[in-house]
């Protein structure tokens, strides 16, 4: 079993504040590029 301290210190090196801000960013940026873009990107209707 995993130490529970080493399990918290692992989390907390995941999930730090700039690893959570730069996920936002990049989240940002993506959705950015499909909302501005021409024409829809073909691979948002492949389950339609």
């Amino acid at each position: 079993m995993f130490n529970r301290n080493l399990l918290q210190k692992l989390i907390r090196l995941i999930f730090s504040r700039e690893n959570i801000f730069a996920v936002m960013l990049c989240l940002i940026i993506i959705l950015l590029i499909i909302v501005t873009a021409d024409t829809a990107p073909q691979w948002i209707y492949q389950g339609f």
